[in-house]
């Protein structure tokens, strides 16, 4: 490989030829749905109407290039590395598309989510090609994160002494109308269409019914109106003949002849630039994907008599981004206008990250897993709201409803994207809520049917809670705190009603409690008791701000008889166990119990036992990284996180596992549960032989709060060697579902690591000690910070990239403090410099 990468874009990963196949890169906004980049070069997965489509090339994008050099012949390739050989079998020969066209013969991968570099060289050909793939992201913007656009920039460099002609042509079919799944193009068309600086081809529908998911508009635009060709519908296809007409044309002199649309209702639509390269000299075509469809369902069909419940069209959620956007072409015009702007915030941001004194797996696991908030997991209803799957089928959403166990873990949100994490926290407080303080732990679509689900999670509605407590910290949002206190109390006393989660109300969960693993736990353990430690100390915290002294001081007294408790029955020696405590069935409040009652309640199927589980102090981690403090005792804490990785960090040779299999053959990671000490139940809880990310994200970065760091790190970094191309792709970490929700838990390593801890109440802000620069972000600003040290103290800069921040006190390691005289508020662009 002889062409340089991009110096202005950063990479954390580089993927050899060997570790391409499984790559798919997302393109796209947030809740905008994405169209994934293959480490070869091809386009696949076209996720983009409104639903999961794993597998479906219904686009069949692909880009092509012909170049000649002076007194030289043409020549024309697929701009992809060659197929596989593991591809080349189907009943009629390789079943891949375009299967018959040459394509180079060496390809590598670099990249830093969402930034990629794909390139491309053969000797027969007279140009090596750099591919620069993106959509822009701009934390804190949401709305600038979430453009429906895929941008590709050509870089073309002359490997010769002679000039060369070359041009690229992006073809693209226009399936309006089909999803992947449900559906069918109708009477489709692709018209030409010039704007300032652009060119290209909206592709529409005069047949598909314009309330359906799949309609909508869709583009394909390159840069510049110069020297650009089109083909608006290729020839009817006969034997193959229209493969063959077009690269007939296109091979003759690198431009297009206009075609009829003919009888096609999905033509192909193609759009040609021409360049011309001097010796050794380099030049770019700049390409532009954008879509538009704004009909999103709800989780599921409806019954229309349901528009009487609602007030609406039952079935009809509609999408945020395209109430920004009248069509594909506007979303086109507008990107390319913004193009310069939105690159460099969008590098600003990932080169800061990038650049940071961070340890590599660390920023590999925390940037990459962000992607998930691009992809069908995630959407924006009209109003703005934003919800979430748990994750993608092939073909259909995995679990609906924002589910709050799942989302839990996850700290990328409350980090980045502030504005994105305070809407789920009205959403869980808000039309979730029922009267009696049960939260409904998958939200209702429409969202004024958003409580109808009568059904509660003990984790999920205490993880709201320290949730809760984070979002107000990190941003001082005093109207937001106004609005959801009410129902928060709620929500806490929830807890101690009669044959609730705590109905003796002593400071120990041991009632009826549906969780994460999707059974219900009887009896007291710590995974559950850690949640509801966690809730009264955030409880305790909220409830003192808005001066409910006494109910704060009900919160406190509960947590510490709950924790004394906890460390004196549960801790045994090495990690927490579960006691077994049954309920009768008719004693189980309303909404704690979802599935099934037990069959033998003395000894109740899908419990944990003496298990040491992978995320029994998952309270403890999400307490942390918002500076809560320890729940229970800080030796016990330290002495469980080291034996989970004592006992379940395994390499999987030999290991039985009779679930889902995300590690196999040899791969090592952190198993869900093992039996140490024996005394395995017959039916353990479901997914106990498995492992999943987000679990064990939690359970590393636990370890590296209590200064078990390479323990920690050790964990992700078997995790991230999973996904490496090769045999996963490195930005589609899955549970229940490809682009899972939890697995975004990767970015509370960031906090672990640099100690970060920040309250935009107080203006407080607390860092460890670093050599070199840091990143910090707040979910409403981002930027670094720098430590020098000279004798006894330490010179620090606090710098802030975007946004503002409050800062009145910093701390040093959590202890050493320096106070300023008043608050500063350092603007974008400005930084604070001080010691100590």
């Amino acid at each position: 490989m002889t062409m340089a990468l991009n110096k202005d874009w950063p990479v954390l990963k580089h993927f050899d030829k060997d570790h391409l196949r499984r790559i798919a890169l997302p393109l796209g906004g947030i809740g905008t749905g994405t169209v994934s980049l293959g480490g070869r070069g091809n386009f696949h997965d076209w996720e983009i109407m409104n639903r999961p489509a794993k597998g479906f090339n219904g686009g069949e994008g692909f880009f092509t290039l012909f170049a000649r050099a002076a007194g030289r012949e043409p020549v024309t390739r697929v701009l992809e590395a060659q197929i596989p050989p593991e591809d080349y079998e189907g009943a009629n020969g390789c079943p891949l598309l375009n299967h018959g066209a040459p394509r180079f013969r060496h390809a590598s991968f670099d990249a830093a989510y969402p930034f990629g570099q794909l390139r491309l060289s053969d000797p027969d050909v007279p140009v090596d090609v750099r591919l620069e793939a993106f959509n822009p992201m701009v934390p804190p913007d949401a709305d600038r994160s979430g453009i429906p656009t895929a941008i590709l920039r050509y870089v073309l460099e002359n490997k010769t002494k002679q000039p060369v002609t070359a041009s690229i042509c992006g073809s693209l079919k226009n399936f309006i109308g089909y999803d992947g799944t449900n559906g069918e193009p109708k009477d489709n068309v692709n018209v030409l269409k010039t704007g300032k600086g652009i060119k290209g081809l909206v592709m529409r529908s005069r047949g598909v019914e314009k309330h359906a998911a799949q309609w909508g508009s869709m583009a394909m635009a390159v840069l510049g109106n110069s020297a650009v060709t089109h083909r608006r519908a290729w020839k009817a296809n006969d034997w193959s003949t229209a493969l063959l007409d077009f690269w007939d044309d296109f091979n003759a002199n690198g431009k297009l002849e206009d075609r009829d649309r003919g009888e096609e209702n999905a033509p192909i639509g193609s759009l040609a630039a021409t360049v011309k390269i001097p010796p050794r000299g380099t030049r770019t075509i700049t390409f532009l994907l954008t879509w538009h469809f704004p009909n999103r369902q709800g989780w599921h069909p409806r019954d229309p008599k349901d528009a009487k419940k609602c007030g609406c069209d039952p079935n009809l959620v509609g999408n945020y981004y395209t109430t920004k956007y009248a069509n594909a072409w506007t979303v086109a015009e507008r990107t390319a206008r913004d193009l310069g702007e939105l690159e460099a915030d969008s590098l600003s941001f990932v080169k800061t990250f990038c650049e940071s004194n961070l340890p590599p797996v660390i920023k590999d696991a925390a940037l990459s897993n962000v992607c998930n908030l691009r992809t069908q997991t995630c959407f924006r209803t009209r109003d703005g709201r934003f919800f979430a799957w748990e994750g993608c089928g092939d073909r259909a959403g995995c679990c609906t409803g924002s589910c709050t166990h799942v989302w839990n873990y996850e700290s990328a949100t409350a980090f980045l994207f502030g504005g994105i994490a305070r809407n789920m926290r009205d959403t869980e407080f808000g039309p979730s809520m029922h009267n009696s303080g049960l939260m409904s732990f998958r939200v209702g679509l429409p969202i004024s049917m958003g409580n109808e689900w009568v059904a509660g999670a003990a984790d999920g509605q205490m993880g709201c809670l320290i949730k809760l407590y984070r979002d107000w910290k990190l941003s001082g949002d005093e109207k937001m705190l106004k609005k959801l206190w009410p129902n928060a109390r709620k929500a806490i006393e929830f807890c101690w009603l009669p044959g609730g989660w705590d109905g003796d109300k002593d400071g120990v969960m041991e009632g009826c409690q549906h969780n994460t693993m999707d059974v219900e736990y009887y009896g007291p353990n710590a995974q559950m008791c850690c949640w509801y430690l966690g809730a009264l100390r955030a409880g305790e915290e909220l409830a003192r701000h808005v001066g409910d002294i006494d109910f704060a001081e009900t919160c406190r007294g509960l947590f510490e008889r709950g924790r004394a408790w906890v460390d004196k029955n549960l801790f045994n020696g090495e990690y927490y166990e579960h006691q077994l405590w049954p309920m009768k069935t008719e004693t189980i409040a309303k909404g704690c119990r979802i599935s099934n009652p037990p069959k033998d309640y003395k000894n109740p199927d899908w419990q944990l036992g003496k298990a040491c589980l992978v995320d029994q102090l998952v309270g403890q981690y999400l307490a942390h990284t918002c500076g809560l403090g320890y729940l229970l005792d800080p030796g016990h804490v330290k002495t469980t996180l080291s034996s989970i990785m004592k006992h379940n960090f395994q390499q999987m040779d030999g290991h039985f596992n009779h679930m889902r299999s995300y590690s196999m053959n040899g791969e090592k990671g952190l198993l869900m549960a093992t039996y140490p000490r024996g005394k395995r139940p017959k039916q353990p809880f479901p997914y106990f032989t498995e492992t999943m990310t987000g679990f064990e994200y939690s359970a590393a970065v636990g370890m590296m709060y209590e200064g078990l760091a390479a323990d920690g790190m050790k964990a992700i970094a078997a995790i991230r060697e999973r996904y490496d191309g090769r045999r996963r792709s490195p930005w589609n970490e899955a549970e229940c579902g490809h682009h899972y929700g939890r697995a975004m838990a990767s970015w509370s390593a960031v906090l672990a690591w640099s100690g970060f801890q920040y309250s935009g109440v107080d203006g407080s802000m607390t860092l460890a000690r670093r050599k070199g620069t840091g990143f910090w972000s707040t979910g409403s600003a981002w930027g670094s910070c720098s430590m020098t040290t000279a004798g006894k103290k330490t010179k620090i800069e606090i710098s802030v990239t975007v946004g503002s921040l409050k800062l009145a006190r910093f701390s040093l390691d959590g202890g050493t403090t320096h106070t300023f005289k008043t608050a500063r508020k350092i603007e974008a662009g400005k930084s604070v410099r001080f010691s100590v």
